[in-house]
This record gives structure tokens, C-alpha cells and sequence, in this order.
């Protein structure tokens, strides 16, 4: 899968060779932003100063400066257009009431439906494979209970440890309702012992192994604390042969790298649109379901939504169901977070997951050419490290295997780290026990973001430098 990528310090010291300046010149920085052929898209969102965020320091920053915004894999920014389209549904509602449903650009009783069209080119599938509706974990659980169907020999949910939690509460108690014991029925996968991820290579055995006794195999896109890119099509294929159903939680993929859902024949998916999608927080989410489930017999939670619209209103009380993705809603999505939402597609309209990408490889794996420039761990150090700060990169190296984001490990305390760091401006977030996610969203995030984290993570490890820890290698 994405085999086609290379590792991007071959093209970033190219050009730095070509140039005549260092990676970590600020006019190295300056040069990458100058060549990008997305730069304009950052102006289309709202980005934050200094002066807006919480916790600077006004003796550290500037406060009309820019902050450095490395955060969209928590929370996406604002696009400039939101606003207004938002206005627009307000407005409507304020002149038209119930006459909105059915007037205006984004018509209420339709809005989720007239997003479909944009979404689906960001996750690579059909038009009546995608549903826009409810929440992530609504989703997940109206899927779990089509596709979580388990008997006395084929009972088991097959997902990796650090699941993000609402994941791994839907997993336990649908487990639950179903009568059987989480203990015996969630497998949660572990990596190899001084490893932070999971080998593709040991995801396949544990489903050769164990696939007789597993009903569902339900694994992140991109794992939310590690970074990590599994291999999709690798999983699924191997799950499918072995007879198991095979879902997707897309939250820190979609918008983050390109998705082909439908070819790489994965049976359904569910995802948030707040994080790389930039919809705001509490935005509607995503459902896939694979055409050969277009007109399906297992069973579902219906809802009115879920209804044909050319008859809902008839209101028989007799389902005639949607096909496809759109048979999973329940009720009328709200016009303003389709109005959000709506905002962040036309940008994403502006390029595609390609050209998104390709500028994602190059920033995020200058980031990482910096942070190992300074800060590499030196073989066989672990506790005993000198009183030198030392940095551990938990997501893979190669670009194949990962988005955006990189989850960083310090051996100095990550809560002293995360403080100073936002007293220099810096939006990040931490994650216990021991990493601080960076994620330069390439749709508006710059080279020069990047350069300037650097010189405030330097001046942050040396304000943190008196807080070294012991480090236990196995605790990720």
C-alpha cells in the first residue's frame, strides 16, 4: 500500500544540496513554502495569534504573530467561508422557518445528502456508499449492530491496544449485549516487546490464527496515539479470507491521506469531520458501506431519516428503506453543521488527497529530519542518558505507514514539556503517559510552522531539561 513513496529527505536534502542551504536555515523554510503549490489554500482559514490563544507567555511571543497551529488532528481551523454559510442557514431559519427545509442553497431535509458528493471523492468510494450523519460513535454503533453478530464459535472483535476509548467502550458493550464477556471477546492486539506499533506482518498471523473465533476485525485508519497508517486493503483482504467482517474508525485518516474505501473492499467505516476535515467541534460525521450491502438484510436500528424521501412524509409507519449508506439515518441532520462542514469541502475542492499528500510526506517528514537532526536517541540509551534530552519518534519512519502527525516521547516530564511549549505558542496536545502529537496539517500549515516549532520545542527542552526523567521503554 502507498509503496510509491519514498522517504522524503532524498527530495528535502536534494533541494537543500540544490539551494545551498541547511534543512534547518529558516531560508530553507522559506524556499519549501515558496515552491508549494498549496500555500494559498492557508488563507482561507482562520489562523489563530498569538494574542488569541490560551497560556503564552506576552514576554516569549509576539502577539500579532501567527500561533503555530500543529493541532489538526485534535481540532481542525476554521475556514474564513464558515461564518457566512452558517449566517446564511440562520438567516433562513430567521425568515423562512419550517419553509427552510425545502429552500436555499443547502434545502434542511436534504443538506447531509448535497455534501455526499464532495466527501466521497475524499474517501474514495461510490455516491450511495457514503452517508453524512449522527456522530462517530452513533455510526460505529449502528454498524456494530449490522455487522457484530456473533455465535458460540465466532464471537470475538479483533482491534489493536490503545484503541481510542469511545471505540473500545463500543467494542465492550456491544460485546456486552450480546452476552458475552469483553475479557474473552475483544482481542486487543499489543506490538512486539520495544516496539511501538504493530507489524503488518502480526496483524496477518493473529487473523490466520485466531480468524475461526473472530466475528469483526475493526482497527483505526490511523491510530490516534501512535500515528501509525495500517495497511487497509493488507487487513482487510486477509480478515475477509478468513471469513470475518472488516470495519474501519477513520477519524485521523480522512482529510489526512487519500482513501479508497470501495477498492480496497472494505466492508464499512466511520469517521468524525472536526479533525483534518475542519467542520468544528461536535461536527456531523461519515458512514461507508460498501455496495454489496447496498440492500441488505442484517439487522439495523432504523430511524425517519433513514426513510426514502420521495414517501417519508407520506407517514405510513411503512420503512420503505434507502439502499445504500443513507438506510443507516436516523434523523434530520442540522443545517448548520452541514453549513460547517460544507465551508471546509469547497477548500478541499480547491486541490484533492493527491496534491494534499504529496505536501503532507514533505512537511511532516521535514519535521521529523529536524527532530532527529537534534535530537536522536543514541543506540543502547535508555536511562542512563547524560543529562542530554533525548526525543523518541513512536510512529513509523516510513511515510507509507503514517499521515501527518508524529507522536513524540520525551525522557524529560511531557507535562513540563507541553507547558512550555504553549507559553511559546505552540498548539499541540499531549497524551499520557508520554507523548506530545504534532500534526502539520499540509492544508494550512506551512513549512515555516514547522521551523519556527523547532526553535520553541529548543527553548522549551532547555526550560524543561531539569525535569529528566527515568524512561521505561515498554510504558508507551
Amino acid at each position: 500500500m502507498n509503496s510509491e513513496y519514498n522517504h522524503p529527505i532524498e527530495e528535502l536534502q536534494a533541494i537543500s544540496d540544490q539551494s545551498g542551504l541547511q534543512l534547518k536555515d529558516e531560508k530553507f523554510a522559506r524556499l519549501m513554502d515558496e515552491k508549494d503549490p498549496l500555500r494559498h489554500l492557508r488563507n482561507e482559514f482562520h489562523y489563530p495569534t498569538m494574542s488569541q490563544i490560551l497560556h503564552t507567555d506576552p514576554k516569549l511571543v509576539s502577539p500579532d504573530e501567527d500561533s503555530i497551529y500543529l493541532c489538526g488532528n485534535s481540532l481542525g481551523l476554521c475556514p474564513k467561508k464558515a461564518k457566512d454559510h452558517i449566517n446564511v442557514e440562520m438567516d433562513k431559519w430567521a425568515t423562512k422557518g419550517v419553509q427552510g427545509h425545502t429552500t436555499g442553497v443547502l434545502p434542511w431535509v436534504k443538506c447531509s445528502e448535497m455534501l455526499e458528493e464532495d466527501m466521497m471523492k475524499i474517501v474514495g468510494c461510490k455516491r450511495e456508499e457514503i452517508g453524512i450523519m449522527n456522530g462517530l460513535t452513533v455510526n460505529l454503533h449502528l454498524l456494530l449492530v449490522s455487522f457484530y453478530r456473533p455465535t458460540k464459535d465466532r464471537f470475538k472483535i479483533l482491534c489493536e491496544s490503545k484503541a481510542f476509548p469511545s471505540d473500545h467502550y463500543a467494542f465492550e458493550s456491544q460485546i456486552r449485549l450480546h452476552g458475552f464477556n469483553p475479557q474473552d471477546a475483544l482481542l486487543c492486539m499489543e506490538p512486539r516487546e520495544g516496539e511501538f506499533t504493530l507489524r503488518t506482518e502480526d496483524i496477518v498471523a493473529t487473523i490466520e490464527k485466531e480468524g475461526a473465533s473472530i466475528a469483526l476485525v475493526c482497527f483505526s485508519g490511523v491510530q490516534y496515539y501512535t500515528g501509525q497508517f495500517f495497511d487497509i486493503p493488507t487487513i482487510t483482504r486477509t480478515a475477509q479470507t478468513k471469513g470475518c467482517h472488516v470495519g474501519f474508525d477513520l477519524a485521523h485518516a480522512v482529510g489526512n491521506l487519500p482513501l479508497y474505501l470501495h477498492d480496497w473492499n472494505v466492508d464499512f467505516a466511520c469517521w468524525c469531520c472536526y479533525k483534518y476535515l475542519n467542520g468544528g467541534a461536535g461536527a456531523v460525521a461519515g458512514l461507508f458501506l460498501h455496495e454489496r450491502y447496498r440492500e441488505n438484510s442484517y439487522p439495523r436500528l432504523l430511524g425517519w431519516w433513514g426513510h426514502k424521501l420521495e414517501n417519508r412524509f407520506v407517514m405510513d409507519n411503512k420503512m420503505d428503506l434507502c439502499p445504500g449508506a443513507r438506510g443507516y439515518g436516523l434523523s434530520n441532520v442540522s443545517g448548520i453543521l452541514c453549513a460547517s462542514l460544507k465551508s471546509s469541502l469547497e477548500i478541499f475542492n480547491q486541490t484533492n488527497m493527491i496534491e494534499l499528500r504529496r505536501k503532507s510526506i514533505l512537511l511532516t517528514g521535514y519535521l521529523e529530519s529536524l527532530i532527529k537532526q537534534e535530537y536522536s536517541r543514541p543506540a543502547g540509551k535508555t536511562e542512563e542518558d547524560g543529562g542530554e534530552v533525548y526525543i523518541d519518534i513512536f510512529t513509523p519512519s516510513d511515510p507509507a505507514q503514517r499521515g501527518a502527525q508524529l507522536s513524540l516521547a520525551f525522557n524529560v516530564s511531557v507535562e513540563q514539556v507541553f507547558k512550555e511549549l504553549e507559553k511559546r505558542g505552540v498548539v499541540c496536545d499531549k497524551r499520557l503517559p508520554r507523548v506530545i502529537r504534532i500534526a502539520p496539517a499540509p492544508i494550512y500549515c506551512s513549512f515555516l510552522d514547522v521551523h519556527r516549532f523547532m526553535n520553541q520545542l529548543r527553548d522549551a527542552l532547555k526550560a524543561a531539561k531539569s525535569s529528566l526523567v527515568p524512561v521505561d521503554t515498554n510504558n508507551i
